[in-house]
């Protein structure tokens, strides 16, 4: 009997999530190849055959998804499953029916298949887009666990832009495990934060074996999610945070939508900066397809370690850079802090980008007079210290997770942002997650 060709569409992540759930060591199935997008570099590896189990001895490619119509033909392909996440509808749609005009038919997983079931409590924080303010969220609902006396493990979303087989299980319990581990800026900025709160946090790639680890340690296990995936775990509550400033994206990004639909608490962040018809909006939209879910109001209030630094200054302002390239925001923290205290100009830097980072720019050319903390590689890192360091500015506001200065020599005046999640009125997470702490 000959096993069905597949193709998973994927950005490292879901997509190796989705392959060792439904498609591993399943002899109805063959998995051609895994096509790679939305991240840079990460194509042109190998799924490799320590983590793709026994019917793929030499491991399973990963290709370019601009060469999908080739693959699919070449390899007589009968069904692409897609697998990442922060895409517009549109955008699936249009993928959708690339695939079924290449002959191939286009599918969706859902969580039925492809959800694992934990032996401890599982609080899963997740979003409606890139940038929303889960970290804060997810940071927020820890302390408050921790201050209950509660052992805490946070899971992360996938990031495994390294070497996969070294990354199947990965533990961060000390700063010296992100060099331990050769993390890349965007895996700093989401497990520093917990390193800092005293949180054990877990990430790589195979999540059954990352589950096991986890529950070992922790008697409530939280899930980080990443981009506005869905979570990887069964979870008892499922937190959901939307942007207002964004506001309809809940009801047109995949897989934003079904996080909404899913969500027993949505979090409506950034009321304070946004207008009243925006987060009204927001809250319309979320009852039309979730009329029992609690909704919270909360704000990101921020905190700037050095505002003499920034008044009657040119700055330059530097932001996370997922949420700013397949997030699509034009503006973070760091230019919110950068206005409010009194910057006389915000200095492009495109006239000083280089190498890898004159590539997000022109990928993404709506980005902002700001500068994305792209660092998938070393490259990338050497590109931003190089861009950073050659733009005539006065000083550099941070608005990123972690001090760059870690990361980077800087060779000008640095200002860092903070910020966390503070709930308006009640209900508040405190409340909700009373049955969790008592």
């Amino acid at each position: 009997m000959s096993r069905e060709k597949i193709i998973i569409i994927g950005a490292a992540g879901r997509d190796f999530h989705n392959f060792n759930c439904v498609f591993r060591d399943n002899e109805k199935y063959e998995v051609v190849a895994f096509t790679a997008a939305q991240i840079p570099d990460i194509d042109g590896r190998k799924y490799p055959a320590v983590l793709a189990g026994s019917l793929y001895p030499d491991g399973i490619p990963i290709l370019a998804e601009e060469d999908l119509p080739e693959l699919i033909a070449e390899h007589e392909v009968e069904c692409c499953v897609f697998s990442y996440s922060d895409v517009a509808y549109e955008d699936v749609m249009h993928k959708a029916a690339l695939v079924n005009t290449c002959g191939a038919d286009f599918k969706l997983l859902g969580e039925r298949d492809t959800q694992l079931v934990s032996t401890k409590p599982v609080i899963s924080i997740c979003a409606v887009r890139t940038g929303c303010g889960k970290s804060q969220t997810t940071r927020r609902i820890s302390e408050i666990l921790q201050a209950a006396g509660k052992k805490v493990a946070a899971v992360r979303h996938p990031m495994p832009y390294g070497d996969l087989a070294k990354q199947r299980v990965q533990r961060f319990a000390a700063l010296e495990d992100l060099v331990k581990h050769e993390c890349t800026i965007e895996e700093m900025e989401e497990y520093e934060p917990h390193i800092v709160r005293g949180n054990v946090i877990f990430a790589g790639v195979d999540y059954e074996a990352i589950l096991r680890e986890a529950e070992k340690e922790a008697d409530i296990i939280l899930w980080d999610g990443g981009n506005n995936d869905t979570p990887f775990f069964k979870p008892d509550l499922h937190v959901v945070v939307a942007d207002p400033h964004r506001a309809g994206h809940e009801l047109s990004y995949f897989p934003g939508e079904h996080n909404i639909r899913m969500a027993d608490v949505v979090i409506i962040n950034k009321v304070v900066e946004a207008e009243f018809d925006q987060i009204a909006e927001v809250r319309d939209n979320v009852r039309s397809i979730n009329p029992n879910c609690i909704i919270i109001d909360a704000a990101s209030p921020l905190t700037v370690d050095n505002p003499s630094l920034i008044l009657g200054k040119r700055v330059l302002v530097v932001e996370d850079g997922p949420t700013l390239t397949h997030g699509g925001m034009t503006y973070g923290a760091g230019v919110v802090a950068a206005l409010r205290c009194g910057a006389e100009e915000l200095v492009d830097p495109r006239p000083w980008v280089t190498g890898k980072l004159a590539e997000t720019f022109e990928i993404y050319p709506e980005i902002g007079t700001l500068l994305p903390a792209m660092g998938y590689g070393d490259e990338q890192i050497a590109d931003l210290e190089k861009t950073i360091n050659a733009v005539d500015c006065d000083a550099v506001v941070i608005g990123t997770p972690i001090d760059l200065n870690r990361i980077v020599k800087i060779n000008k005046p640095t200002v860092r942002v903070g910020y966390d999640l503070q709930e308006i009125g009640s209900p508040n997470l405190v409340d909700l997650l009373a049955r969790f702490t008592d």
